[in-house]
């Protein structure tokens, strides 16, 4: 919603009460995306997810006789060459699937950036992303989780997003930022587990695909200073 022409959206504690309003970056909130180029990039993904491992064996491959299965003349019957033909049960298929290679479709990192920056501005607008104000936890608790959902009324698929890591890398005299493997919100990740439609990923490692598939976001406001610094 906008206040004052300032985008914000509505944070909540773990207990599912209302604790105050996070403001969204306008390149975020009102980004902008051709419906082309959007629907290329989760047909790339959707390519890109598949094993294109299937793999049926020719007449030639299956290990059967060579033999005639009987004689080509005198029977009344029609000619065969083999029992490994398609005709029989246990032959050769004709036209199977056969292993591919090289199916990977390349993504444009611009293109990649701007699909998902829209995906995530939609829901921005639509009201669908929630911010929670941390995501840390001792142990897991699935019914803290679920009576977090039920109170803002999270009712459909919902995408937990978090912030990751990160570890500042000087190299000739430039500072990298470098995210960097953590643990810490693997209790909490461990608690959605049990919750049918739930799901945890890092915000920098959400995709198109994941976003469309959920029906709200909920994140840190670190998570989407994250989105933020990356896609904008």
């Amino acid at each position: 919603m906008k206040e004052n022409d300032v985008n914000t959206i509505k944070k909540y504690n773990l207990a599912g009460e209302e604790i105050g309003a996070v403001e969204v970056s306008d390149a975020l909130f009102d980004a902008q995306a051709n419906g082309q180029m959007i629907k290329d990039y989760i047909v790339a993904l959707r390519a890109n997810a598949r094993q294109w491992s299937a793999n049926t064996k020719t007449r030639a491959e299956v290990n059967r006789s060579k033999k005639k299965p009987h004689p080509q003349k005198g029977g009344g019957r029609a000619r065969q060459g083999m029992r490994s033909a398609p005709q029989y049960k246990g032959g050769g298929r004709v036209f199977g699937p056969r292993p591919k290679f090289d199916q990977h479709i390349r993504i444009n990192r611009k293109e990649r950036r701007a699909a998902i920056r829209f995906l995530i501005g939609e829901k921005l607008r639509e009201g669908r992303v929630v911010v929670l104000d941390q995501m840390l936890m001792e142990a897991p608790r699935t019914k803290a989780v679920a009576h977090f959902l039920q109170q803002c009324r999270l009712l459909g698929s919902t995408l937990f997003l978090g912030e990751s890591s990160y570890e500042n890398l000087e190299y000739e005299g430039e500072l990298f930022k470098l995210t960097i493997p953590s643990d810490k919100h693997a209790n909490f990740a461990k608690s959605i587990q049990n919750i049918s439609k739930g799901s945890f990923l890092f915000a920098t490692n959400v995709s198109g695909y994941d976003v469309i598939a959920a029906r709200d976001l909920v994140m840190t406001e670190q998570a989407l200073q994250d989105l933020v610094e990356w896609l904008c």
